[in-house]
């Protein structure tokens, strides 16, 4: 994990995000001369924001000759390596294994970026917070449900409290908001990431984007 200011941890734990302007500069930066390795993974949201990374279209091509891709929903590789360059985690934390996936991502990953409102903030998942977690699972698994209503036990990971955004309950580097944020946008950090340089995503996006 990156070393942070003081000032970045207090408001990590205050549950706010950190400046843009504080993420490690170069971090990015491969010195070994390979590829930067990128993985990406999408928690409890959409996709709409991995949506938006294909949106690059022939942008792809370019920045495939920079990076590799070593794991995503975009790629066959589906374990995490144990070393990665940056990190990109589209959707909030909703239940354990969301929560596990993080902590996984921060622990291996140089960088760590934070794509879409989700992330950032919980946007729609963070819905739920206004009710009892008793209630929910009576509204999506009994109420709503015609044959055999029952509250799963098995197989499907267990619901937080409450809907958090990454930067709750793992350090993040790089915010990116926007609903989803735009592929100029996504294209724009990759390409100040890869330079090793610090993006300012906000002179591009905005919550609700």
């Amino acid at each position: 994990m990156s070393a942070q200011p003081e000032a970045t941890a207090a408001r990590s734990q205050a549950g706010q995000p950190t400046p843009d302007t504080e993420a490690p500069l170069g971090t990015a930066t491969n010195s070994s001369g390979n590829k930067v390795t990128v993985a990406t993974i999408w928690l409890d949201g959409c996709s709409g924001c991995h949506m938006s990374f294909l949106d690059m279209d022939e942008r792809l091509v370019e920045l495939a000759q920079k990076i590799d891709i070593v794991y995503s929903p975009l790629v066959d590789c589906k374990t995490l390596p144990e070393q990665v360059d940056v990190g990109i985690i589209e959707g909030s934390i909703s239940n354990e294994e969301d929560l596990h996936k993080a902590k996984l991502f921060r622990e291996r990953c140089k960088l760590l970026v934070s794509l879409g409102d989700c992330a950032v903030n919980g946007n729609v998942p963070a819905m739920r917070n206004a009710f009892k977690l008793d209630n929910v699972y009576e509204r999506a698994y009994l109420e709503n449900v015609n044959i055999h209503p029952q509250i799963p036990t098995q197989g499907v990971p267990a619901l937080l409290q409450t809907v958090l955004p990454v930067h709750a309950v793992v350090d993040v580097d790089v915010f990116i908001p926007g609903c989803p944020p735009q592929a100029d946008t996504i294209h724009y950090v990759l390409s100040e990431l890869l330079e090793g340089r610090v993006p300012e995503p906000l002179r591009m996006t905005r919550f609700g984007a």
